[in-house]
């Protein structure tokens, strides 16, 4: 059973982490918009494309609700631990952000993406490597979260369906500013341009499909498994 010290520690831990990935994002977002203004680039659309990559969206979205998490851990606890929207904030937040270090470390790192400038290596490895481990950490032993009906994997997935589908639609509407091409897509596997063509890029959306519903399933799983663990502090969603 969680202490009211230990829920504490972690509530302290969750908006630490919210404060280190915003300053991860600030600062990438900062060099980008700088080098791309001192080169002549367009700086506007650098700024959109910034926070057309998944990885920005699903960095922020951690941090806003760890901040969130946090504060109403330490302010009202009781009410943040029964809270059902907020454990299916996190359930979603978990779920990206999973996705995300997995996708990048199994299939990008190492792969310059059309950010419009070099990713700032400690930056890059908060938004990448070391925000998911915290997100997964925060699963597993974190605060108690309130269990959540099954249903709320459709929720999960909705986000990553929605901006799938604005990349596609967006991509060839914009001009690269890096390279002058007449499109832009924030990962060359959602590039139709690229060796296998729409197909392949169909396989891709399919595989990541199913792998964010696998980790949205399984996040649910562990907090339904660990809300039982408390009867007498959260309510079950059966």
């Amino acid at each position: 059973m969680q202490t009211s010290r230990q829920t504490t520690v972690w509530s302290l831990l969750r908006l630490a982490m919210a404060i280190v990935i915003l300053a991860a994002v600030i600062t990438q977002l900062t060099v980008s918009l700088t080098r791309t203004a001192e080169t002549g680039g367009d700086v506007a659309t650098v700024f959109a494309n910034f926070f057309s990559f998944f990885t920005i969206l699903s960095n922020v979205i951690a941090a806003v609700v760890l901040a969130t998490a946090g504060v109403r851990s330490l302010t009202r606890p009781a009410e943040a631990r029964s809270s059902l929207g907020l454990s299916a904030a996190l359930a979603c937040a978990t779920t990206y952000m999973v996705i995300t270090g997995v996708v990048y470390n199994a299939l990008l790192r190492g792969i310059t993406l059309p950010q419009g400038s070099e990713p700032v290596p400690w930056s890059n490895e908060v938004l990448h490597l070391i925000g998911p481990i915290f997100l997964v950490l925060d699963l597993l032993i974190g605060t108690r979260r309130r269990a959540v009906r099954w249903q709320v994997v459709w929720v999960v997935i909705a986000f990553p369906l929605l901006w799938v589908a604005y990349t596609l639609i967006r991509g060839p509407l914009v001009t690269n500013p890096t390279t002058g091409e007449p499109h832009w897509y924030p990962y060359p596997f959602l590039n139709p341009d690229n060796p296998g063509g729409w197909g392949m890029v169909a396989a891709y959306v399919v595989v990541i499909a199913i792998a964010f519903v696998v980790v949205g399933f399984g996040t649910v799983w562990v907090t339904r498994r660990r809300a039982r663990a408390l009867p007498a502090q959260v309510i079950a969603a059966e």
